[in-house]
């Protein structure tokens, strides 16, 4: 199986096949069809589907123009049916890893792919796992659902492994094309063929590790480095703000040191798929062996309640400044994405903060030039994407809390009667008097 792997690799006869078209899936699709290889695109969502073979671009980090020449080309198709996976002889599962109303890992999607590949899965075919999850999940849940389904045996008729996603969206450095790899697989066959396949469609690094397991943990590990120092430098941050002590200022005298230092920024909550949810995965997960992972739910809870924080300081600034209270009042939410420059409002803490916020009677507009309307709680809200100096000065308060680059915050200095800068994005601003920094 594994000379059979390695020629179609290698000749570029391989048929690939990436099940889930989403901010993993549809820049993997594209590069596996602009590297030559004839890929299968499967989603459940007959909207995705129907854009992808229309050439239509929905993800930010994808180039227009290359997909539109990769489905030309027929390089690149999409569908919702799942009996072409018995034409392939590469699968990537990227679908959705939420956690449910109790902070458990929801591991839905992957148990759903998992019968519907299982049931069309083909002898001498890899399967790889990229969504994100608990250590254990690829050979203790997929694994026996795919040998149940097809009949099949692990290793002996199908290669399994677990490769972690690593999408930033907006990153303009680093994409999926020149993002080292990892790979973590059931023998060494498996890995040796499926570092195959991503040496020859990526142009960065693919490290091998000893099994699934450690690349579940991996991916883990990422994630909940960045999630507890981002809790730590927001709990500076409440620190600095009682001792009367600018926490930026101190973040960038601290940069100036050339080793054992990385600069972390506070700001009203942990966006994104990936850094607010999946420290959770680890915390249930430690629980089968009776640890409780004490510092990584403490940074969580941190996070978590920085949009209280935010709207106590908020009261608080316009209490002081305006004798006004926060109830009643029209504040202005600037940036509804997780992250500067992007539309990905996935997991933002503006949507935490907007929710409490109208919880206590404030009248609240959202204002984002990426994102022209979202959901949140079954609710559809609108936002505005453009602002004259008479809108902003309707306002008794806006809260930044997305620091997107093309929003002119001069404007705002000159025109805003209070400003609460919760993610220092008006550092250039001489004239303070009515800004509040975090």
């Amino acid at each position: 199986m594994k000379d059979k792997l390695l020629k179609k690799i290698n000749d570029k006869s391989l048929k690939v096949g990436i099940v889930g078209l989403g901010y993993v899936g549809l820049p993997l699709a594209v590069e596996f069809a602009d590297s030559g290889y004839q890929t299968i695109g499967f989603d459940v969502q007959e909207l995705k589907v129907k854009k992808v073979n229309n050439g239509e671009n929905y993800i930010g980090d994808v180039v227009p123009s290359i997909l539109k020449n990769v489905v030309k080309e027929g390089k690149l198709v999409a569908t919702t049916d799942f009996s072409k996976v018995h034409e392939l002889d590469f699968i990537a599962i990227c679908v959705p890893t939420p956690l449910d109303k109790y902070q458990q890992p929801d591991v839905s999607y992957i148990e759903a792919t998992a019968h519907s590949v299982g049931q069309n899965l083909k002898r001498e075919t890899m399967v790889v796992l990229e969504s994100t999850t608990y250590p254990g999940t690829t050979e203790e849940l997929l694994k026996p659902i795919l040998e149940n389904e097809s009949g099949l045996k692990c290793s002996e008729d199908f290669f399994l492994g677990f490769s972690p996603e690593r999408v930033d969206p907006g990153n303009k450095q680093y994409k999926t094309k020149n993002t080292p790899k990892i790979v973590g697989c059931v023998g060494d066959d498996a890995n040796e063929c499926i570092a195959a396949v991503y040496r020859h469609v990526l142009n960065s690094d693919v490290k091998v590790v000893s099994s699934p397991k450690v690349a579940e943990m991996e991916k883990i590990l990422e994630n909940t480095y960045r999630n507890i120092n981002i809790g730590l430098v927001n709990e500076m941050a409440i620190i600095c703000h009682k001792m009367g002590i600018n926490i930026w200022e101190v973040i960038e005298a601290a940069k100036t040191k050339p080793y054992g230092y990385q600069a972390f920024y506070p700001g009203p909550g942990l966006g994104g798929h990936c850094i607010p949810l999946d420290p959770y995965y680890l915390t249930w997960k430690a629980r089968e062996f009776d640890y409780h992972t004490k510092l990584i739910e403490t940074s969580g809870e941190i996070n978590v309640g920085m949009p209280e924080y935010i709207i106590e300081r908020c009261s608080n600034f316009l209490s002081l400044k305006a004798g006004k209270p926060l109830n009643g009042a029209k504040v202005l939410v600037s940036g509804i994405a997780y992250k500067p420059n992007i539309d990905d409002y996935r997991e933002s803490p503006a949507l935490k903060l907007i929710e409490k916020l109208e919880k206590i009677g404030v009248n609240v507009t959202s204002y984002d030039p990426y994102i022209k309307e979202f959901r949140h709680n079954g609710k559809t809200y609108e936002t505005i994407q453009t602002l004259t100096a008479k809108d902003i000065e309707d306002y008794d308060l806006i809260i930044i809390t997305t620091d997107h680059d093309n929003v002119d915050y001069d404007m705002f200095s000159h025109h805003a009667k209070l400003i609460f800068d919760s993610r220092n994005a008006m550092k250039n601003i001489k004239e303070r008097k009515n800004i509040e920094l975090l």
